[in-house]
């Protein structure tokens, strides 16, 4: 397994590889095959996104327990959704509440960062295309999804797309725990093993919709107990094998 990060290092944005807690500058993208390790950085650096990815492509009511608590079905098919790039979000960042909305809720789940490019791809090929595995918070304006039945307002604010700290390749998505607390308090513990459409499967779909770019990031479902943020909560994404992505939350 490695672990792979996006940092802000004086006044740049660059990948680095994370080994006993020390940052390696990277050339490029830890998927590109010329990327190689350079020196550690001297200077502390401030979280970005795990990847500048071109979309979000994520899946709703994947969890049988999170449809029940939605009053919903679990689809036949996958769900799928997209948050845009400007909502993307990264460890350490402040989730926004916007002023249309008064029920914002936390959505921890597991996304795969997409590795090479992928266009009507079989399951094993999608299975290959999986670069690493990362935290995310599908943070949710509850009350404007369910006034519009459709995802796209109530998903896509900016900052709505938390995901790190890292990304960690060589790791099996198929069954990890997932945890979200707020100031400490635990509010969802789930397993990956319990999502309806797996991985690979997620990825395989998807690409027979839209194509995959390297860099773009599938964020898989979430447990059930979704529940409400408010203005000076801190909300935490945690990760079996991965780690704990972190974020406040401020009003807008």
């Amino acid at each position: 397994m490695a672990s792979f990060a996006r940092v802000e290092a004086q006044g740049r944005a660059v990948f680095v590889e994370v080994i006993d807690g020390r940052l390696f500058e990277l050339s490029g993208a830890p998927w590109d095959p010329g990327t190689v390790r350079g020196a550690a950085l001297s200077t502390e650096p401030s979280w970005l996104p795990v990847s500048p990815a071109s979309k979000v492509v994520a899946i709703g009511q994947n969890y049988r327990k999170h449809a029940e608590e939605m009053g919903k079905s679990v689809p036949v098919e996958p769900l799928l959704f997209t948050k845009p790039s400007t909502a993307l979000n990264g460890h350490g960042g402040n989730i926004v509440l916007p002023p249309a909305s008064n029920e914002v809720h936390y959505e921890a789940e597991l996304a795969l960062v997409i590795g090479k490019k992928l266009k009507g791809a079989t399951v094993d090929e999608a299975r290959s295309a999986i670069f690493a595995l990362t935290c995310f918070n599908d943070v949710t304006a509850r009350d404007i999804q369910k006034r519009e039945v459709q995802h796209t307002r109530g998903k896509g604010y900016d900052t709505f797309a938390c995901c790190g700290p890292v990304m960690v390749t060589g790791l099996s998505p198929d069954d990890l725990r997932v945890q979200c607390r707020v100031n400490g308090v635990t509010k969802q513990d789930g397993r990956t093993s319990d999502m309806v459409h797996k991985s690979a499967e997620l990825v395989s779909f998807i690409s027979h919709v839209m194509t995959l770019l390297p860099g773009d990031l599938v964020s898989t479902g979430t447990p059930s107990g979704v529940g409400p943020l408010q203005a000076g909560d801190v909300v935490e994404v945690e990760l079996e094998g991965v780690g704990v992505l972190r974020n406040h939350v401020v009003r807008g």
